[in-house]
């Protein structure tokens, strides 16, 4: 007895409520609650109550593991009297009622592969103190959840989906009984594995539950002329991920940042996501739709995208590219990004605005080339534009305008203010660098990134990082991450730059004369913002914009940047499909109006006003004096396109023809392009611009 205590006197308490605690498989939901996205786990487990079991399967283990265990008190003496004559005769037979498996699987499964008398000696002391504190009912479901049913089933209830595909409650006697039978060796009686052996052994329990009355002689008979008819249920999802696997694997990633691997694997946390799976639906719709289109520039083209809610900061739908089973790497949340192309010019003009300065009534000289340490920046087809106002500027996305803006140190802009407004609205500044070709997108962002900071203009300067979580509880239902509310948001720039941003912005669209995104107004006269951006040689097309309701960034090109995609509009017509679906049938909101900034900068800009009639005749006389280009503004003349007198016909204006509808006379119609292009920064001095005819 001394030795006897000596052993015991380390058992844990069964009373602690943590003492049985197993591998449960984590669980990660769409915004529902209810779509099951992904099942992280070790082992497959999916713990149920007894109402949810065949009562083939309470009776049938009983009859086959314990028969006496509604007498017993943990240890059935009888049948260790049993088991020692078997044994003694050469035979084989166990003696651990259900009571002590269950101890030995969970408290003390670091010592169930010891044979000694020590280990059965704890084993036992532990069944009997279980028996004193849980009934019989309660310990046969905690053994039923627990044991091991080969294939990485644990657990009756994942056993009888991934054997049969039905739940533990619909089993009938042959299925209840191979399952039953699994356990006492789960490789030699794997029915996948070991058909013969499982078949003989699912006979034995059959006779089990025949002699314990379980079942009739009929109903054994029945049951042991059937085949094992198994149902197995594949695994579809790439390493537990079943849907929206670009979307899914990326939340994984995110809570493994927060939790260790063995709390995410085998912590049953439960994980409900921003997902929306109407929204994410229409996405993919609208990207098949290009996919389908025949009009894409090369087999290896892909498409990303981001769509967030900017009032929460939640992703709604989100797609990484174009087969995550091919090629995992996420577009839409790479750390490295991709080139932005004139989507960056947004932030140039927040900068401006901060600093005083009008977007509407400062002018800008468009014309080029410009040169920066020692490299020539031109305007898209070397096209000049005369003098432009910064809204009519970025209307047509003329890169020598953003250039002198931000090299004019009279102006305040520089590329070091505008890579921290990137960095304001949720930009990651190790991927920026502070050349002055910032301001046409050299540097690399994802769409995440992009659609948050976009987001921010709509959310009236409140910034909020875009985010694919929503709620994070446990196994014992303790929240561990609450943002049901939306995440926080932090007013990183004011309301009235926030609207005069949008204001700008809005032009980009809806100017019929300068704008490089008309293919992007939605048909329901839903007011949107946004802009265009192409990278040098059209590798990168992007479209960026939004409404009050939704932010949205999508980007074509292919991961090794070797496509050469010329101008055309699908981000746009992505953009426009995706955001009419998400709100088909809700009323058009405007964007919220601020008062206007303090425009007290000094600065005059590099152009000259349209107000000013002398400088406007001299410009216009200019402008015919000068083949292949315009000076003035398309207001003045809107017969004329942003590539002047060259681009009147379809085909030789920016928008030219990409295929569908030519350019004609109004700057592109609503196949304009993104004038605008960036080129790489190499060694931290300016770059060229605007594809083929970039310089430097």
């Amino acid at each position: 007895m001394s030795l006897i205590d000596d052993w015991c006197a380390d058992l844990p308490s069964v009373q602690n409520t943590t003492a049985f605690d197993l591998p449960e498989q984590s669980t990660i939901y769409a915004n529902d609650g209810t779509t099951v996205l992904a099942e992280l786990y070790m082992e497959k487990r999916e713990p149920v109550t007894i109402d949810q079991v065949s009562p083939y399967v309470l009776k049938g283990t009983v009859a086959t593991e314990d028969e006496r265990f509604y007498d017993h008190g943990g240890v059935d003496l009888q049948g260790i009297v049993r088991a020692v004559v078997v044994n003694l005769s050469g035979g084989q037979e166990g003696a651990s009622t259900i009571t002590q498996q269950y101890v030995r699987n969970t408290i003390l499964s670091s010592e169930m592969n010891e044979i000694s008398i020590k280990r059965k000696v704890r084993e036992m002391t532990l069944a009997e103190e279980m028996e004193q504190i849980y009934s019989k009912d309660q310990i046969l479901m905690m053994y039923l959840n627990t044991i091991n049913y080969g294939d990485n089933c644990y657990g009756i209830q994942a056993a009888a989906k991934h054997y049969y595909s039905v739940n533990a409650s619909d089993l009938t006697i042959a299925q209840a009984a191979t399952l039953i039978g699994i356990p006492n060796s789960p490789t030699m009686y794997n029915p996948v594995v070991n058909p013969d052996n499982a078949l003989d052994r699912r006979n034995v329990v059959l006779s089990r539950m025949l002699t314990n009355g379980v079942i009739t002689q009929e109903e054994y008979d029945a049951a042991k002329a059937e085949d094992l008819n198994l149902n197995v249920q594949e695994e579809t999802g790439t390493n537990g991920v079943y849907l929206y696997k670009y979307f899914t694997s990326y939340v994984r990633d995110q809570i493994l940042e927060t939790y260790d691997h063995e709390q995410v694997f085998q912590g049953g946390l439960q994980i409900v996501t921003t997902i929306d799976p109407e929204m994410q639906g229409y996405a993919e719709a609208a990207v098949q739709k290009q996919y389908d289109s025949g009009r894409l520039a090369a087999s290896n083209q892909e498409f990303a995208l981001t769509l967030v809610d900017p009032n929460t900061g939640f992703i709604k739908a989100m797609i990484g590219g174009k087969d995550y089973d091919a090629d995992q790497y996420n577009i839409a949340t790479s750390n490295s990004g991709t080139q932005t192309g004139s989507t960056f010019k947004a932030f140039t003009i927040t900068d401006a605005i901060e600093k005083g300065i009008n977007p509407q009534t400062t002018y800008m000289n468009c014309n080029g080339p410009v040169e920066v340490n020692g490299s020539k920046i031109y305007n898209y087809g070397k096209q000049n534009y005369g003098s432009l106002s910064i809204a009519n500027m970025t209307a047509v996305s003329s890169n020598t305008g953003f250039i002198r803006l931000i090299t004019d140190t009279s102006s305040g802009v520089t590329p070091e203010s505008v890579k921290s407004v990137a960095e304001r609205l949720g930009l990651d500044g190790d991927n920026l660098g502070t050349a002055p070709t910032i301001t046409l997108g050299v540097y690399n962002a994802n769409t995440t990134q992009m659609a948050g900071a976009y987001g921010t203009f709509a959310a009236g300067g409140v910034h909020r990082d875009p985010t694919g979580i929503m709620k994070v509880t446990d196994r014992s239902g303790n929240v561990l991450v609450d943002n049901t509310a939306g995440v926080e948001g932090k007013q990183v720039i004011t309301d009235s730059v926030a609207y005069a941003v949008t204001q700008v912005l809005e032009g980009v669209i809806y100017n019929a004369s300068y704008g490089t995104a008309n293919a992007a107004a939605l048909p329901s006269g839903q007011i949107a913002a946004g802009k265009t951006g192409t990278t040098d040689d059209w590798h990168d097309l992007w479209f960026v914009g939004y409404t009050p309701q939704l932010s949205c960034a999508v980007w074509t090109g292919s991961r090794d940047n070797s496509v050469q995609l010329e101008t055309n509009t699908w981000c746009q017509e992505i953009w426009r499909d995706l955001i009419s679906a998400c709100l088909q049938g809700q009323p058009n909101e405007d964007f919220k109006s601020a008062s206007a900034p303090n425009y007290n900068s000094a600065y005059k800009g590099s152009g000259k006003s349209e107000d000013e009639d002398e400088e406007k005749e001299k410009e216009k006389k200019e402008e015919e004096a000068t083949e292949g280009t315009t000076e003035g503004t398309t207001e003045e003349t809107p017969g004329e396109t942003p590539g002047g007198t060259t681009g009147g016909a379809a085909g030789e204006t920016p928008g030219g023809t990409t295929g569908e509808t030519p350019g004609g006379t109004t700057g592109g119609g609503t196949t304009a392009p993104d004038p605008g292009s960036s080129s790489t920064p190499g060694s931290g001095t300016a770059g060229g611009s605007s594809g083929t005819d970039t310089a430097g």
